[in-house]
């Protein structure tokens, strides 16, 4: 039998730093993720994005934050199926959970903690009729490394963070930086916007605002752009690259017939364990919802430790857990 003190389902950020908090209380973890490598959405959708909001790093890319994760929960030994998405949750005993993933594995806790992020995602594909034709041939929904566009044409469409991040940070590697947005208000971070019209100032960066992108041409790969611009007759704008960062519908998946309470697409909590209305089930990060919830990795670091915390009582109701500094104790000391 497959069995942990702790089964996180997600090996994302969250997930990851939970077997951290776990190991100090000496708890056995076990990850479950439907991806091939642990990282979750900062490993397949954003690895060389840099990440701006984790305590004690003014900027560090996404790939290396799970790598700095992976390396600080080596000492407590977790182990992992990857690969595989977590299917059913079945309640074998008074206190013991079964989940089976959609390849038969059965893995059992008395705690499940899901950190599965916002779920599955699908991108928000602009209304263009021959977009499909030139997937992976010169669109992309997601940027995973942006020396693909080292000294090639690029259009970025989108008015939120990704698109205003994605056009900063290629106005320095791609040879032309076009952005265009229906608007011309935008629904990112306020210092985004400002970067952007300084770039746009400056020449950097191309920006078109009241515009979008309505058709799309090219023999074998994609060629250019259509762009219809308020006051103008629609034209080409020749690129190598098309990106319609609109972002991503994310989509619970299993997780919602589970018979948690389930608000917006996201689990409800209490807030003072991140429990939900299973009892012995946790949700932290950004699956779950509760009044004035932020959605960022350093929130979901708080939750896993508090839920932690509350997980060690439930495994073990007649021991009294005592809470140690690490910078007394270190971490082998736990």
């Amino acid at each position: 039998m497959n069995r942990s003190d702790i089964l996180i389902i997600g090996a994302g950020p969250v997930g990851l730093f939970t077997v951290f908090e776990a190991g100090l209380l000496k708890l056995k973890c076990h990850i479950v993720d439907s991806l091939a490598q642990p990282g979750g959405q900062l490993n397949e959708i954003y690895p060389k994005k840099p990440i701006y909001d984790i305590p004690g790093y003014p900027s560090i890319l996404a790939s290396d934050l799970t790598t700095n994760l992976l390396e600080q929960i080596a000492p407590f030994k977790p182990t992992f199926t990857m690969g595989e998405r977590a299917e059913s949750l079945t309640k074998v005993e008074d206190n013991l959970y079964r989940v089976t993933t959609n390849k038969g594995t059965e893995l059992y806790a008395p705690v499940v903690a899901i950190a599965g992020g916002l779920g599955s995602f699908e991108p928000r594909k602009p209304p263009i009729e021959n977009i499909a034709q030139y997937e992976d041939i010169g669109i992309d929904y997601i940027i995973r490394d942006p020396e693909k566009y080292r000294n090639k044409r690029v259009v970025i469409a989108g008015g939120g963070d990704s698109a205003l991040d994605w056009s900063i940070i290629l106005s320095d590697i791609a040879a032309e930086v076009v952005m265009i947005h229906r608007r011309t208000s935008f629904r990112g971070a306020l210092d985004s916007v400002e970067k952007v019209m300084h770039l746009a100032e400056n020449g950097k960066i191309q920006l078109i605002t009241n515009a979008q992108a309505v058709g799309l041409g090219g023999e074998g790969k994609l060629e250019f752009v259509a762009i219809e611009e308020d006051g103008k007759p629609t034209y080409p704008h020749k690129t190598d690259y098309f990106l319609p960062l609109f972002g991503l519908a994310p989509k619970l998946g299993p997780i919602a017939d589970w018979g948690l309470d389930i608000e917006d697409n996201a689990v409800k909590v209490d807030t003072f364990d991140y429990s939900t209305n299973l009892r012995g089930v946790y949700a932290i990060g950004d699956v779950n919802t509760y009044p004035g919830k932020l959605k960022l990795i350093l929130c979901g670091f708080h939750e896993a430790t508090l839920m932690v915390q509350s997980a060690f009582k439930h495994i073990y109701p007649e021991q009294k857990l005592s809470f140690k500094y690490t910078t007394v104790a270190g971490v082998n000391g736990f």
